[in-house]
This record gives C-alpha cells, structure tokens and sequence, in this order.
C-alpha cells in the first residue's frame, strides 16, 4: 500500500477504533463509506484500493465535522521539501565553514577536510560492522538515524486527542522501516552536499586568494611528514596523476616558508571525491531505492479483525449472523442491543437472524441458510451447568453442516437489573459461566444488551475471532 494511503487507512482505523462521541463518526456514517467505496472502485478493486478509497472518502467527509483530527492527520505526512532544506543546509553550510584561516594557509598535516574524512571512514566502518554487531547483541545503532526516525514519526505526539495519539504510535510503529531508510537517504546526502560545499568554498575563495600550503611539527621530519602526506592524500594522486612532492621539496615550505597550494588543493579535492563524494553517492542511491520499495508497499496490518470486518463486508456482501438463544426469550431492549452489536461489529448491512428460542434441555436445531457468523445467547440470571449449556455449546461447535465461526454471548441485562451487578457477584457469576462452557473451545462474550457498550464488545468479538483463528491454524 501507498504510503500516503497507508496513513489514511490507519488513520480511519484510529478514528472508527476509538469511542464514539455525539455528534462525530457514526456507525452510519461507517456503513455510508464502506458502501460509496465499494461502488467506486467496483468488486474487482484490491483490497487496498477498497481501503484506500474508503479512508479518502471518510477523512474528506469527516474533515467537515473532526477537523483538528483530519489536520493532525496530515501533519503527519511527509514533507519532501524537509530533506530537500537539510540537503541544502549542508551544502551552505560547507560552503560557510571552510574558511583555512585568517592568513589563507594550509597546514598540510591539519588541514581542514581531515575531520571530514576521518567522520565519513568512521561512519562506512560502522555501517559495515551494524549488522554484526546487531546479531550478535542487539545493540542499538545509528543514533542520529534513529532520532530522526522518532521525530519524524511522533511529531505531535503530545496531542491530547486520544485518537490521534493511537494513531500516531500504530503509524509510528508501521513508517518505522521507511522512516529509517528516508534518514539514510538524507543522512547520505546532507554528507554528499556538505563535502561538495566545503570544496565549492574552497576553488571559489582560491579564485579571489593565494592559499600558501606549509607545515610545522615538533616531532616528525620533512620525509616522515612527506610518508604521511603519501598515504593521506594516496587516493587524491591516484586520481589526477599529481605525484607527491618528495622529502626535499616538502622540507623547503617547512614553515615559516610556504608555496601555493594548488597541487595540494587538487590533491584534497581528488581525495574527498574518492573517500567521501562518491561513496555516499552511492550509499544515498541504495537507501533512496530502499526509500521508494518501502513507500509504494507500506506493511498496513490487513489481517487485524478491523480490517477484516471491512474487507468480509467489501468481498462478501452483507454477512448473515444467525443468533440462537437456549433457554431465553430477549425483550425488545435487547434485541435492540443485539441490533446495535451485530451493526457495529459485522457492519450495518449485516443481516441477523434470530431463531426461535431452544427449550431448556433440547438439542440445537438446523441453521437456516448458511450463516457467516453464530452467536449462542445465554442470560446470564440462568444457572450455568456444564452438562447442559456446555454440552448445547459443544454441539453447536461441533455441527459439521456450517463452518461458521460460533460466539457465546452472555446477556447480563436481567442479572444486573435483579440488584446483583455489584462488581464481586458479577465475576462469580461470570466465572461460573466460563467453567460451564470450559472445554467448547468458544469463546465468552458477557455484555449488558439493554445497555451495551459497543466499543468494548467489538474488541471483545475481535478477540475472539481473532483467537479462533490463531486455533484454527493452529491445529491445521
């Protein structure tokens, strides 16, 4: 996925994931973008371009009502105009910093692009030794690299909305690969720019000035100094053919004497062409490949039950949910609640079938149709037993005739409404119902359909979906 899609579909998720207040996105307003998405892309779209659309059609109709949310969205989004400014700093600022000195002489063994060179040779070491280093320790490196990363990906994480701040850590979390290769790349090229700038400041002020190339020590001699200048500038010679001065010339501009240094500007340009220009020419061309791979297939979570539910809706049509209570006749409140679960956790085309309530002691009765989804509903005032509720759960889990997933959902509506949903009754209660249906294999949904809380209960059926799909594979 897209990078900049990737962030509008997270984006979405953020906002549909989080509570619903009065007022902002709607259930409705969900099965509003799923069902204009799914007609402008049409049933043969990806799933991404179905995503995609969808998370553009509600960030544009959301911006209307959440606009500090859909504003924090895009502030998020990288700005190539960024690199772009840090690339041109450096360059300014090489031009800037190489000034040789007050009297425009060249120190041969001091001279300003030394730093230069020795930072750039640390920082191929370092690359060439990260990879070992990270095996076998697992030692974090790159700190500048990872400090760009964190800024770039958690540039307004103090946001006191709540849902932005999910947003910006599950972004943070998935950007992370491309957040490191886009610092390589600057990173990269800043180095490229700041050496060409230096160089650049240097030939453009040798046009106006004399710089006079001399040295001084009080500890080598003119042939040691002329071994050191050898191997220094090596790359340089190489390069333009320029030979260094042997051990008597090099003696002869023993300060205070001095000759000008256009041999020994050539020498070190042509050397920090070698050591520093081109290889990071070619180290910023890797990352920017590893940059534009990463951007164009953003690693987008599709397997998270939220992202599935849009999808089943999007490749299935309206999902059948077939609901059978054993022993228990719902009241109009909560089917109401069950109306409002099923639409918010299988979208609001789904299409839910309630049978007739199984008699305490029956044996489940035949699905009607082929259901997607099965709910059993329990009220959770009845008095749990493994060899009846236990032994109807298994049955329906075992009924070779549908293979569609099965949830055990507890109404707690009439227990709490007898006086007995203080905290302590509730969990004993709910404990003996997870012993009773121990075994089944499903799993325990416990929710108040006269009042429900339908963001706790759509988790609640995510991880449970979520679960016997981990069994699933599992046991395959």
């Amino acid at each position: 996925m897209e990078e900049r899609t990737a962030l509008d579909v997270i984006a979405v998720r953020a906002l549909e994931s989080g509570a619903r207040v009065e007022g902002e996105w709607s259930d409705a307003d969900r099965e509003w973008a799923s069902r204009a998405a799914a007609e402008v892309v049409g049933e043969r779209a990806t799933s991404a371009q179905f995503l995609g659309r969808r998370a553009a059609l509600v960030l544009e109709r959301a911006g209307e009502r959440e606009r500090r949310f859909v504003r924090a969205v895009r502030s998020l989004a990288w700005r190539p105009w960024v690199g772009r400014l840090i690339i041109a700093a450096a360059f300014v600022f090489g031009v800037a910093v190489d000034r040789i000195d007050g009297t425009h002489t060249i120190n041969l063994l001091a001279p300003p692009v030394f730093l230069l060179l020795v930072w750039n040779l640390a920082v191929y070491v370092l690359l060439a030794v990260a990879p070992l280093i990270r095996h076998d320790t697992g030692a974090p490196l790159g700190l500048l690299r990872t400090a760009l990363v964190g800024l770039a990906a958690r540039a307004r994480g103090g946001s006191r909305n709540a849902r932005y701040a999910a947003l910006a850590e599950t972004w943070s979390s998935v950007a992370a690969p491309l957040y490191g290769a886009r610092a390589a790349r600057i990173l990269h090229c800043a180095a490229l720019a700041l050496a060409l700038g230096v160089l650049a400041g240097m030939y453009v002020r040798g046009i106006a000035l004399e710089y006079r190339a001399t040295w001084e020590s009080t500890f080598l001699d003119a042939a040691q100094v002329r071994a050191l200048l050898a191997a220094a500038w090596a790359p340089g010679a190489a390069i333009t053919g320029i030979a260094i001065p042997d051990a008597a010339r090099i003696a002869s501009i023993r300060a205070p004497a001095s000759e000008n240094a256009a041999l020994w500007l050539h020498l070190i340009a042509a050397t920090v062409l070698a050591i520093v220009i081109v290889p990071r020419a070619i180290l910023g061309a890797v990352a920017a490949y590893v940059e534009r791979r990463r951007a164009a297939n953003m690693p987008v979570p599709l397997a998270e039950p939220y992202f599935q539910r849009l999808l089943r809706g999007f490749r299935g049509g309206r999902a059948a949910v077939r609901v059978v209570s054993y022993s228990y006749t719902p009241g109009a409140a909560a089917l109401a609640g069950l109306e409002a679960i099923v639409a918010r956790a299988f979208g609001g085309s789904a299409a839910l079938v309630v049978d007739v309530p199984v008699a305490y002691g029956d044996e489940p009765s035949a699905a009607h149709g082929s259901p997607a989804y099965r709910i059993v509903l329990f009220n959770a005032s009845a008095t749990p037993e493994r060899d009846v509720h236990g032994r109807f759960v298994a049955a329906l889990a075992g009924d070779e005739r549908t293979l569609a997933p099965l949830i055990a959902l507890v109404d707690e509506s009439a227990f709490r409404a007898r006086g007995m949903g203080d905290a302590a009754r509730l969990e004993a209660r709910r404990a003996s119902w997870r012993e009773a249906l121990w075994g089944s294999g499903v799993a325990i949904v416990f929710v108040d359909l006269s009042t429900p809380d339908l963001l706790a209960v759509e988790g609640a059926l995510d991880d449970a979906f979520e679960a016997r799909a981990a069994a699933t594979g599992a046991s395959a």
